[in-house]
């Protein structure tokens, strides 16, 4: 029979170490906005603008002559990498103000290739994205991520209490910001598919942080005569469970996607895989001390008393 997970009985400090794990959070957090100023993301083809060509070839290629035939042949700054195997080439070209159109480009890019090639060399696929297009997207990408904030903040500002609320906007800037720093810190190419991970992560961070905050609103219900540590701390760990067997599934899908998705899926699953990590963390030990930080106690969140009701009273 296999074992079965579960922490239904654990009690574990986690806010007697806010202070740590919100000062290691900090420091990552300070570490990636350097990195994010410094650095920046390698933004992809379709955040850019510029041209991607793909080609293939009978055999394994080197990429270091690829990329001298290239910048000799007038294409500076080419990005050139392998494409799923070592056979598959993809190259990715800046935008440039006295660019030929799709299908000349293309054909000046394998004419130069040829002069070092075999044969069999085979153009896959030309895709053209203009920069301003590439700008565009960039700045709804950005709004986009603004406006799920904004909107969250309102969402649990009702739902629950507005200290909550921006424990629960800290929590996700925190997750957000430690992504981008991984995808600054990595060189790993920045494109839709990972804006759209990013986006899927702040949700799946919330519903997390949302049954942590459900919990401690009915422990402060039931608990009537503990410390407001006290009743986080429970509430935490009576929600452990169900977060690592939710976390621990979701990435199992996320790591087959890394192995046998392909390259197409690569970025999308590592940002998912990162995001998913920092946001459990940032669900067991930044949303409940954020907002024990922020003066969430029985007071704030119990209704007024009605008269001729004992306190007691369950």
């Amino acid at each position: 029979m296999l074992p079965h997970l579960t922490f239904a009985n654990a009690n574990i400090n986690f806010l007697g170490h806010r202070h740590l794990a919100i000062g290691i959070s900090l420091v990552l957090v300070l570490i990636s906005l350097t990195l994010l100023a410094t650095r920046g993301l390698e933004y992809g083809i379709d955040l850019t603008g510029g041209t991607v060509v793909e080609v293939g070839y009978p055999a394994t290629v080197e990429l270091e002559p690829i990329r001298r035939q290239l910048s000799d042949s007038g294409f500076l700054r080419a990005t050139v990498q392998y494409f799923g195997t070592s056979r598959d080439v993809l190259i990715r070209l800046p935008p440039r103000d006295d660019a030929p159109d799709q299908a000349l480009l293309s054909n000046q890019v394998l004419s130069a290739l040829a002069a070092i090639s075999p044969a069999g060399l085979e153009l896959r696929r030309v895709e053209f994205v203009g920069p301003a297009v590439g700008e565009e997207l960039r700045e709804k990408g950005g709004l986009a991520m603004i406006y799920a904030l904004f909107g969250i903040l309102i969402y649990i500002a009702l739902r629950f209490e507005w200290r909550f609320a921006v424990g629960a906007v800290l929590a996700l800037v925190h997750d957000v910001v430690l992504t981008l720093g991984f995808f600054s810190i990595t060189g790993i190419e920045f494109d839709l598919a990972v804006l759209a991970a990013i986006l899927a992560v702040i949700g799946y961070s919330l519903n997390d942080t949302i049954v942590v905050y459900d919990r401690i609103r009915e422990n402060f219900r039931r608990l009537r005569k503990e410390s407001s540590e006290f009743v986080m701390n429970s509430a935490v760990n009576q929600t452990l469970s169900r977060t690592i067997v939710t976390s621990l599934t979701t990435l199992i899908v996320l790591v087959a996607l890394v192995l046998l998705g392909g390259p197409a899926l690569f970025s999308f699953a590592i940002a998912m895989i990162v995001g998913v990590l920092v946001g459990t963390h940032s669900s067991i030990f930044i949303a409940a001390p954020a907002a024990l930080m922020l003066g969430v106690d029985r007071k704030v969140l119990l209704p007024v008393k009605k008269e001729g009701i004992d306190e007691d009273t369950p």
